[in-house]
């Protein structure tokens, strides 16, 4: 009885799909006042690739919102008013938390909350892949292969970059410690100074009483 052979770029494939970064169908119910964000942490030089859909149930009515993308340390990414759907896309600069905000605008809701369906890629999840087979002339098993790479590539960046991060906490709680363990001994020191204060104090007032 023969065995039944599994095609090699169903293998790759499969764990492609194990190892890569799965993009993110996110759902947000918008209130009509206020606004919702959706935030990410990434790190840096890594693609993000968005797309945003408003999606209403009343058919007569046809809510838009204000858009707007920031970076870690307040950089503005991208930043859209009174639409109904978009596209970002950017590489990132620094390490951190990405947020995407969604504010509905004034009178275009019915006084009703929407949602928004995002599509939001990371990494080589968000990486065109027929663009990039094209231009280099790849397909099948070596357009697998090289999608392969890209998702070690990304593995070894992520072990690399949680290890840093490791590090940074590790010296921040070492530091935190020390500080703590400083301002135990000084809260000490001051509680022994005053206590013999208070001891040569009343030591002295008792003797000016003749109590002692």
């Amino acid at each position: 009885m023969k065995k039944k052979m599994i095609p090699t770029t169903i293998l790759l494939s499969a764990l492609i799909f194990s190892l890569s970064p799965i993009y993110e169908a996110v759902w947000l119910t918008v209130p009509h006042t206020g606004s919702k964000c959706v935030s990410e942490e990434i790190q840096s030089n890594v693609i993000v690739l968005a797309d945003y859909l408003v999606i209403s149930e009343e058919h007569s009515i046809f809510p838009t919102v204000s858009v707007k993308v920031t970076a870690p340390y307040g950089t503005v990414l991208h930043h859209r008013e009174n639409t109904t759907n978009g596209q970002f896309a950017f590489t990132t600069q620094e390490s951190g938390t990405y947020l995407a905000c969604f504010e509905a605008d004034a009178k275009s809701h019915g006084n009703k909350d929407f949602s928004i369906n995002i599509d939001w890629k990371t990494g080589i999840a968000a990486k065109d892949w027929d663009s990039i087979a094209r231009k280099e002339k790849i397909e099948g098993v070596e357009l697998e292969f090289k999608k392969l790479e890209g998702a070690v590539e990304a593995i070894h960046e992520n072990l690399i970059y949680l290890r840093n991060r490791e590090a940074e906490m590790r010296i921040v709680s070492e530091k935190t410690n020390s500080r703590v363990a400083w301002y135990s001994i000084m809260s000490l020191g001051i509680c022994i100074v005053v206590s013999g204060l208070q001891i040569l104090y009343l030591k002295q007032y008792f003797e000016k009483k003749k109590l002692i």
